[in-house]
């Protein structure tokens, strides 16, 4: 049962307390170092002289009580697994289980009506297009030959490259089944290529996944479609639905988040679209932003409202609709289960809407005013995400944004400074705790992850890199950047997941137990497990930090 820095000789205690060991040697502990460590030997004589400190004595026995539990958690938590494994589908079943082979092949060069007679002889809704060296090149589904042949009266002649849909998304044959579903979700098909070795190797659909298992998903998609302001609240315990299936099967929770996010953005273009049909169409285009934990895709529960509008310039009847539309928007969000935001940064309040020359001064009064407050406004603001309305103006926001930032460099250097008075703590190791009697805690929010999306959002600004990119996005952008190097990102994803797993856990819980969710941990009552992989998440962190820091 030990593990890298963990305190050993409890195994005596019983002992000490008066609890005698028939066979004492039966229970002698080796350990062998497999690196250089540096140990601490104390005396059984010491700790017997000191043993009537409180201090002393409540630190032992409450070391040997997490010991004892860190155990006999272990041992649950592998009998769960064993059953759980043996009962969950997304964990144990992988794509190769499902998948329809042999796959059903067209060249690019076939004629339309060759491949859909080949369609109806193998009783199949979508065929791959391969080119001459048997590359994946496209795919041909039903609704494929509806629309873009049926609909616009095309017949024979017509051949495969024409009106296949290129680069299809794929999946490798040893993927899990909640992988699938993930990608049939959040990427809006319905047929998935399987592959293996870069060859077409068989093809799985969204229906294959439904019979096989069937979570209620598409009630709930089918939910916030239906769904008006007046039952709209009934969204939010479906999502949670959902979201516990997710964690009782153990799916990894970078996964969890992923799904998530994309459920409840679908309730987000649903609001949108009630709000419209509400007050009317807009009269200009405009561009709906997600901040904050939506807008880096963290997603798990219904969090505060963060968001804002930016529109094309029209005069006064122009901001008077999307100041009503603003309201809108906080209102349909509000009913569907989103805390307003107590810092009032919502599209409700004026100045978080505004046309783009609005939207430009407003950053560049930032950048003048690099207050601590203007600092903060800033590093919320730059989590931004496009979630809805027009795409033009979306790249016309993020170029604007890209110029202001350029010309504000005094400012990214002011945001790097702010990070130097707000350090990533650290813990002592268990057996300098000892003599310190120290009850550490961390706040997973506010001190770690924070600090880590601030770094990651000075780096990326620095390079040009604004808007949309969740953590893993942006460190996947800045190694090809050569800003990190792909040791340094491998212990960054690591420490992410890490602490994004310790904060999803103990926030799920705190919900089921009807609690009031902060994401303060305290130190001492961690797993071990959960000890050592936050040690070496904060590590990389702080390190991170430092780089930021150095380069102000």
């Amino acid at each position: 049962m030990l593990e890298k820095d963990d305190m050993i000789g409890f195994s005596s205690l019983a002992d000490f307390l008066g609890g005698k060991t028939e066979d004492p040697e039966r229970y002698e502990v080796e350990v062998s170092a497999v690196e250089d460590s540096v140990c601490l030997h104390i005396p059984y004589a010491v700790v017997q002289m000191r043993w009537d400190e409180p201090g002393v004595r409540d630190f032992l026995l409450q070391q040997a009580t997490i010991r004892l539990q860190d155990i006999y958690g272990s041992f649950a938590e592998q009998i769960q697994l064993a059953h759980k494994w043996g009962e969950s589908e997304p964990f144990i079943r992988r794509i190769q289980d499902v998948m329809n082979e042999p796959v059903i092949i067209a060249d690019m060069e076939d004629d339309i009506q060759d491949i859909a007679e080949k369609m109806v002889k193998h009783s199949t809704s979508s065929v791959v297009v391969l080119n001459d060296s048997d590359q994946l090149i496209g795919i041909i589904t039903e609704k494929d030959l509806v629309q873009r042949v049926v609909a616009k009266g095309l017949g024979a002649g017509t051949v495969a490259y024409e009106i296949m849909t290129p680069h299809p998304f794929i999946i490798s044959r040893d993927a899990y089944y909640y992988e699938a579903m993930s990608s049939f979700l959040m990427n809006g098909v319905k047929h998935l290529p399987v592959m293996d070795r870069g060859r077409v190797v068989g093809m799985v659909t969204l229906s294959d996944l439904l019979r096989k298992k069937n979570r209620g998903t598409m009630e709930l998609l089918r939910t916030v479609e239906d769904s008006t302001l007046a039952t709209i609240h009934e969204i939010k315990p479906a999502m949670y639905d959902v979201l516990a299936n997710l964690l009782h099967d153990g799916i990894p929770t970078v996964h969890v988040i992923e799904v998530m996010t994309k459920l409840y953005d679908r309730i987000l273009r649903h609001v949108v679209k009630l709000a419209i049909k509400k007050i009317g169409d807009p009269p200009v285009p405009f561009v709906w932003y997600m901040m904050g934990s939506s807008g880096r895709k963290e997603q798990f529960m219904l969090t505060d409202q963060d968001h804002f509008l930016v529109y094309q310039e029209g005069g006064e009847h122009i901001n008077a609709y999307f100041a009503q539309l603003g309201k809108e928007l906080v209102y349909g969000l509000e009913a569907a289960g989103y805390k307003r935001c107590k810092g009032l940064m919502m599209a409700s309040e004026s100045q978080w809407r505004g046309t783009l020359p609005i939207w430009m001064e407003r950053l560049r009064s930032w950048g003048l005013r690099a207050t601590n407050d203007n600092v903060l406004l800033a590093h919320n603001f730059l989590s931004f995400r496009y979630v809805y309305g027009s795409e033009e103006l979306h790249d016309q926001f993020v170029s604007g944004v890209k110029e202001q930032l350029e010309k504000s460099r005094i400012f990214l250097f002011r945001m790097a400074e702010l990070e130097k008075e707000q350090p990533v703590p650290t813990f002592d190791h268990p057996i300098r705790a000892l003599f310190r009697m120290k009850r550490e805690s961390v706040d997973l929010k506010k001190q770690v992850l924070f600090p880590f999306h601030h770094c990651l959002q000075l780096l990326c600004a620095r390079k040009g890199f604004v808007g949309g990119g969740n953590p893993l996005e942006q460190i996947e952008w800045l190694v090809k950047q050569m800003v990190l190097s792909e040791e340094t990102a491998d212990e960054l994803r690591f420490a992410y997941e890490v602490v994004l797993r310790i904060r999803v856990e103990r926030g799920w819980e705190a919900y089921q137990k009807d609690q009031e969710s902060d994401s303060l941990v305290h130190f001492n009552y961690l797993r071990t497990k959960d000890k050592e992989e936050l040690l070496l998440a904060l590590k990389s962190i702080r390190a991170l930090q430092n780089q930021v820091v150095a380069m102000s």
